[in-house]
């Protein structure tokens, strides 16, 4: 279960949450800062991660084409990342089952 941050969420968020999620990692970590969001939709796929986001367009793709990759779109507005990783933290059993839920493919955290 590893987790793909992408460009709007701070890269710290991979490192924080890395003894719940190993192998998180952010799109920077890829080189895929600019990359458009198919690109990067097919990056998580195939290599198993689940996209983090506060991109709406994530969300509007997995509710389309469904999974993989899941989806986890995070509605907190603008905030502190530290705010983030503990509303992350707080939901991770929630993250895992939605994972891991084959009928699943959009949680949104708020």
């Amino acid at each position: 279960m590893k987790l793909l941050f992408d460009q709007n969420l701070s890269s710290k968020l991979a490192f924080a949450l890395s003894s719940a999620f190993p192998g998180s990692k952010h799109l920077k970590d890829f080189d895929l800062t600019r990359e458009q969001d198919e690109p990067i939709w097919t990056f998580a796929a195939s290599q198993g991660f689940t996209i983090v986001s506060k991109d709406s367009d994530f969300m509007h793709l997995s509710m389309v084409r469904g999974h993989p990759p899941k989806v986890v779109h995070v509605r907190l507005g603008n905030c502190p990342t530290s705010r983030i990783s503990a509303r992350l933290l707080a939901e991770v059993q929630a993250i895992q089952d939605f994972i891991l839920d084959e009928r699943t493919s959009l949680l949104i955290i708020e």
